[in-house]
């Protein structure tokens, strides 16, 4: 399967082995673990077990969840991941999250990134709902998911469990319908 997409300063593209290296990196800095439940790996063995069954599902033909590298336009540096898990059709609704290396961070990429996949899950797979989930201390993405537009619509307690203890989750979405 291929689908590649771009913004103004980024391209996507579904992972593949060969991003190994840049993914290992990525989930390996504290800062991108502070608010993630995947945790640092021990090695590079543990995140190639995390990263296999993503890129499996990537060259499949299921068409049910993608994960992006998310790329720099002017160097192909690595810039992070992007998820879009599909729920069952009947329902027309994904989830999305991201990792953004921290120097990338405060730049907006995060937030051009989300507001094509928006469009995409929108306008091509014709989705009518798209959701996120982020720790309610992660200020930085909770500005990004509502620069897009997307609702906070709920507070789910303590069901992220961070290193810091467990954590509350803010529940956000957004509609075909507020796009228009």
């Amino acid at each position: 399967m291929t689908i590649k997409l771009s913004t103004a300063r980024t391209r996507l593209r579904l992972i593949e082995s060969s991003d190994l290296d840049s993914i290992h990196e990525l989930h390996s800095l504290p800062e991108t673990d502070k608010y993630n439940t995947l945790g640092i790996p021990y090695s590079i063995e543990e995140t190639k077990s995390v990263i296999e069954p993503w890129v499996l599902v990537n060259e499949s033909s299921s068409g049910r969840n993608y994960t992006f590298a998310i790329e720099n336009k002017t160097d192909n540096g690595f810039i992070g991941l992007f998820g879009l898990k599909l729920g069952a059709e009947k329902y027309k609704r994904a989830e999305v999250w991201y990792k953004i290396h921290p120097d990338y961070w405060n730049k907006g990429i995060a937030t051009e990134v989300l507001a094509r996949i928006i469009d995409y899950g929108f306008s091509e797979l014709k989705l009518h709902r798209i959701e996120a989930g982020c720790a309610v201390e992660n200020i930085g993405s909770i500005k990004v998911l509502e620069k897009v537009g997307m609702v906070r619509e709920g507070r789910r307690r303590e069901i992220l469990p961070l290193k810091s203890g467990w954590s509350d989750n803010f529940e956000y979405a957004i509609l075909e319908t507020d796009k228009k």
